[in-house]
């Protein structure tokens, strides 16, 4: 494994409410320096959740998506709020998210999406077990439930409203999971 960069120095460069963009001044092992750019992030993280109704179903979610400014289904997410474990920041999300807890919570993975410029991690949590548990969240307007079928992943990904890769990584995850 190589040896990792030296930092010589950091600095913000820009902070908004969500954001705060980062310098970094770096010296590699062969001498080499450069300045890197990175978003800084939350050092919770955030989960991603697969609740699954029952062995095929997974409950999705349709929500507006700023990024791409239209509606977007994927799977229930959000931050890991301060004094919360990753098991409970998932149960949290599920109940505000799609109405449902979850009695079985298994940690799968923990993914980044762009490690050669953002910290951010999102933690993959497989909820079994479900019953019925609606909590109030922060969403604007109503999040629309979606039941799909694992056995239809190549449908869903075809679609144009279904592009958020964390979601279709973990669904895959947990659909060969569930098949051993």
């Amino acid at each position: 494994m190589p040896e990792l960069p030296t930092i010589l120095n950091r600095r913000t460069v820009a902070r908004s409410r969500l954001f705060q963009v980062e310098e970094v001044d770096l010296r590699f092992a062969n001498g080499a320096q450069r300045c890197f750019e990175r978003l800084v992030s939350s050092s919770r993280g955030a989960v991603l959740i697969v609740p699954m109704l029952d062995a095929d179903t997974v409950l999705m979610i349709r929500e507006y998506a700023a990024g791409t400014h239209r509606y977007e289904l994927a799977l229930p997410k959000g931050l890991v709020e301060p004094g919360e474990d990753v098991l409970e920041a998932a149960n949290r999300e599920i109940m505000e998210e799609v109405g449902y807890g979850a009695r079985q919570l298994t940690p799968l993975t923990a993914l980044s999406i762009a490690p050669g410029y953002l910290g951010h991690v999102t933690h993959i949590i497989l909820a079994q077990d479900l019953y019925p548990e609606r909590r109030p969240g922060d969403e604007p307007e109503a999040i629309e439930v979606v039941p799909w079928r694992l056995g239809d992943l190549d449908s869903l990904i075809s679609r144009d409203d279904c592009s958020e890769a964390r979601s279709i990584a973990a669904l895959y995850l947990v659909r060969d999971r569930l098949k051993r």
